[in-house]
């Protein structure tokens, strides 16, 4: 009897007609290429968007925060001959430079790159907490081990693996294709290319590393992975210490460990971490009616207290960076009173203040319905299912497109004259207008972010999900059977 498919008037919705024709190996690899390079615009736009979890706010927060990399990134490096750090960097009104790009709020818009890296370092802390502690509050002590140990051993691998074939395939185009970039020196030949990209990143991804250069030369931009490893290490020590220890003093435990890093030693990235893993444990908390009693005395308020923290949040989010002096903050208008509650220990004050703001925003935006709506919006969860791939593959695009489309359009840099002399100034356009929106700025990025959006798309398909895979299956091969 032939297979019935009902119409739509009779069951509501259309019913996907399964062929019963086997592709051929050349057309399921066609189609396999296909939907590689095909942007997620041209099939997802007109589908109902999936039900969201608890914390898809999250995920947009991290690919907003990702996009703020970028951006930043493309102003600086544009203006690198106009020294744009100097003022992108610095407080409105330093050094009597009055730019509206650097106000309280809107200069996150434009130097908001260490403000987003923060909030990736405390999104991390209350990510990787929300398993585990929902297995103590259960007393699955045993589950919680497998969990701790499953994810500590696939950790270095997920977050190394893109890197590794990220920078691999950009410096490999260099050679291949005769590419000059500015961003690194270029090895005579690509077998001695090969070696320094490998001594590198042996050096940059050891975790116990206690000197030499905290960058990779190969993409500067990756600086915080090895960070997001250390902190990842931190959380899962944290998770097991506390694992047995009573709600209190375990809140007792994590806001200890959050003093400690940040004012009795150097040590602001795990401040950072632990205070992601603190307010998973207080929305947990919270999801159970098991908050101490203390909170209580804070309900009636609470649109008022999460609001405050919010605009607190923007303003401490533009701390100047330019420079680590404390001096230079004492300067800065608006920040004198500020700048002597920097602890000691702080060797760089900005991480200090970006603790506090990175820590506020997450904790402020699920109870602002405005904003938690707007970061689990479609356009911004997209943003956060390629955003680690847009932020490994953001600067080469910049490096190898964007500067060459940035000299196009006038903004050329000393080493253009050098490197790509041809491209200097062939379509010169204005540069007047407000500091940041030039066209001589906004028109490459009709092309740059586009590019740059499909790429991390193309990226987190051909990369980033198959070493997740990858780091699951390496190590379901480890596992021991189990007992008979």
């Amino acid at each position: 009897m032939p297979a019935r498919y009902d119409s739509i008037l009779d069951t509501g919705h259309w019913q996907k007609i399964r062929s019963n024709l086997k592709l051929s190996a050349h057309t399921r690899v066609a189609q396999w290429g296909i939907e590689l390079v095909r942007p997620a615009f041209l099939t997802k736009v007109w589908s109902p968007q999936p039900q969201l979890r608890r914390t898809a706010y999250l995920d947009g927060l991290r690919g907003f925060a990702a996009l703020l990399v970028y951006w930043g990134h493309h102003h600086l490096w544009a203006r690198d001959q106009w020294s744009a750090d100097t003022v992108f960097e610095n407080a409105f009104g330093y050094d009597q430079q009055y730019y509206a790009a650097c106000l309280p709020g809107i200069r996150t818009f434009f130097s908001g790159g260490h403000f987003a890296v923060t909030v990736f370092f405390v999104i991390s802390g209350y990510v990787l907490s929300t398993k585990p502690l929902a297995l103590i509050y259960a007393g699955e002590y045993v589950k919680l081990g497998d969990n701790v140990g499953s994810a500590l051993f696939r950790r270095w691998l997920r977050l190394h693996l893109p890197v590794i074939a990220t920078t691999f395939l950009y410096m490999t185009s260099w050679h291949a294709f005769n590419i000059w970039t500015a961003s690194s020196e270029h090895q005579s030949s690509y077998r001695a290319e090969l070696w320094n990209w490998y001594t590198e990143f042996k050096n940059f991804s050891f975790v116990f590393r206690s000197g030499g250069e905290p960058w990779f030369s190969y993409d500067f931009h990756v600086w915080s992975i090895p960070i997001e490893f250390r902190g990842s290490i931190v959380i899962y020590t944290a998770l097991l210490a506390f694992s047995r220890s009573t709600r209190n003093a375990r809140l007792w435990c994590e806001v200890g460990l959050i003093f400690y890093f940040m004012y009795i030693v150097d040590g602001w990235f795990c401040s950072m971490f632990v205070a992601g893993m603190l307010l998973c444990d207080l929305d947990l908390l919270a999801a159970n009616n098991d908050l101490p009693v203390f909170f209580s005395r804070f309900e009636r308020r609470k649109k008022t207290i999460f609001n405050s923290l919010f605009i607190i949040s923007i303003y401490l989010g533009g701390v100047p960076s330019h420079s680590s002096d404390i001096k230079v903050l004492k300067e800065s208008p608006g920040w004198y009173l500020l700048s002597f509650l920097t602890p000691q220990a702080a060797f760089d004050y900005k991480w200090f203040y970006l603790f506090w703001a990175s820590a506020f925003l997450v904790a402020s935006i699920p109870r602002i319905p405005w904003l938690k709506t707007f970061f689990e919006a479609r356009f911004n969860q997209h943003l956060g299912r390629i955003s680690f791939a847009f932020y490994l593959v953001h600067g080469p695009v910049l490096w190898i497109l964007g500067d060459r489309l940035y000299s196009v359009t006038g903004w050329s840099r000393e080493s253009h004259a050098i490197g790509i002399p041809k491209w200097i100034s062939i379509l010169p356009l204005s540069k007047r207008g407000p500091l940041g929106l030039d066209m001589a700025f906004l028109a490459p990025q009709l092309i740059l972010l586009p590019v740059t959006l499909w790429l991390a798309e193309v990226a987190t398909k051909l990369i980033d999900e198959p070493s997740v895979k990858f780091a699951q299956w390496a190590y379901r091969m480890t596992l021991a059977p189990p007992p008979k």
